[in-house]
């Protein structure tokens, strides 16, 4: 994680204007991107201490980010940085310091899930908030398959989280991220299990290059656009699912 994080930091630094608006996440400035990084890790050293601060739905998001932004502690860029880099260790610090032994720590959604494999959803973080800083900068911000797979060691724990209980679909759908393992998501009208176990049947296969994938799960990029240029790939016994895969899960 702390590459991630160093990688993010560096980025950050190399901006021109602390007030560039990133319109990946509207309203929100370089700046207010950075603070809301910045206030993540003392929150999962928290959490992985036993700590509550966490969401129950998804609809919370909007208002606990605002809250966040206007509780920052300072809005000066290289300080908030100098804030990003201190939380990364010490979180770094208290996992290592559980060793074998890592807690279960409640997650946004009210999973569970170890404390060193949520280090993901913040490297997903640096990663996803990376390519919308250098995107609005006009750079390039290539994403390495083997942070998506860290990133997915997370997100199979939190993703049940995430499942709207009223929904009532039910299929089986196979993910493939190319190069890396398959997992398998059992929709049952409301309730999602992730496994590495094939079930019987599998409604929809779906092949993602990792970086598609990452980008299309956090709403930067069109599914569409990434099938037609066969990063997406999906087929099985019901194609139409095709679609329907990434609005299972709630949005903030």
């Amino acid at each position: 994680m702390s590459r991630s994080a160093e990688r993010f930091v560096r980025l950050v630094r190399s901006a021109p204007d602390p007030d560039l608006p990133i319109p990946a996440t509207p309203g929100w400035s370089l700046t207010d991107v950075v603070g809301h990084l910045a206030m993540e890790p003392p929150r999962y050293e928290d959490l992985a201490r036993g700590g509550d601060d966490w969401l129950r739905t998804a609809a919370e998001l909007p208002a606990y980010n605002a809250r966040q932004l206007r509780e920052l502690p300072t809005r000066d860029l290289h300080e908030l940085t100098a804030l990003l880099r201190r939380g990364v260790d010490s979180l770094l610090a208290t996992v290592l310091e559980f060793g074998a032994d890592q807690p279960d720590m409640r997650f946004d959604g009210g999973t569970k899930l170890p404390a060193d494999r949520a280090l993901g959803t913040l490297i997903a973080e640096y990663l996803v908030h990376g390519w919308d800083i250098a995107t609005a900068m006009g750079r390039r911000w290539p994403i390495d398959a083997a942070d998506v797979s860290r990133v997915m060691e997370a997100l199979v724990h939190i993703a049940p989280g995430w499942v709207d209980p009223d929904d009532t679909h039910t299929a089986n759908y196979e993910l493939r991220l190319r190069g890396q393992r398959r997992y398998y998501f059992e929709f049952r009208s409301g309730a999602l299990t992730v496994t590495t176990t094939p079930p019987d049947r599998v409604d929809l296969r779906i092949s993602a290059d990792p970086e598609s994938f990452l980008l299309v799960n956090y709403g930067r990029r069109s599914p569409v656009r990434e099938s037609l240029s066969w990063r997406i790939v999906a087929w099985g016994r019901k194609p139409w699912l095709a679609t329907a895969f990434n609005r299972r899960f709630l949005n903030p």
